[in-house]
């Protein structure tokens, strides 16, 4: 059974941006050391546009090989002309409102995406699936998630937009690995608690 990830930027209180949704603030903590990280780690969860300038864009995939995100994450590609933002992955983005890929390498998802999840996770072999935001998404996916990788980054915001957009519900997990940057930065890895 393949394992759903939300790998998810943060702030210290645990919003994933400002109100609008903007992750910008976070951008300064991404040095050196914390760059090799994610590329010797996470080389996947880097836009195929990001990746190429950097030339890193024949790195292998290491933990996932499907990408799935909601509507606002893609807007940020398309408001750059980019329709195929992670063309290194299997693509989905979750959509009520787009009636037809704007790419053919992208399919929308706007029915049951739970269903479609559970549908993807059940599929044979494979690398894991990435559940790259945002807050609505997650939060209609918060039973379907195995696994949370957590960027903090030392910012206090105040408000924002929050990890996941749901009512209350309990969803117990299990700390599995907390590693440190010297700019402050945490990334702690979390289980499903069975």
């Amino acid at each position: 059974m393949r394992k759903l990830t939300y790998y998810i930027a943060v702030s210290i209180d645990g919003f994933i941006g400002d109100p609008s949704g903007d992750a910008t603030a976070f951008l300064p903590f991404v040095d050196d050391e914390f760059f090799a990280f994610l590329k010797a780690e996470y080389p996947e969860t880097l836009p195929t546009h990001g990746r190429r300038p950097f030339g890193i864009d024949d790195l292998e995939n290491r933990h996932f090989d499907t990408v799935i995100q909601g509507r606002a994450s893609y807007d940020l590609a398309l408001e750059n002309g980019v329709t195929s933002p992670y063309a290194h992955l299997r693509q989905y983005v979750v959509s009520r409102s787009i009636k037809e890929s704007p790419d053919p390498a992208v399919e929308i998802v706007s029915g049951d995406v739970a269903a479609k999840v559970r549908e993807l996770k059940a599929e044979e072999g494979g690398l894991g699936i990435y559940l790259c935001g945002g807050a609505d998404l997650a939060g209609q996916l918060t039973e379907e998630i195995d696994e949370l990788i957590i960027k903090t980054y030392p910012l206090v915001l105040g408000s924002g937009m929050p990890m996941f957009a749901t009512d209350f519900a309990l969803s117990e997990f299990t700390l599995e690995s907390v590693r440190t940057f010297g700019n402050g930065v945490l990334v702690r890895k979390y289980d499903r608690k069975p």
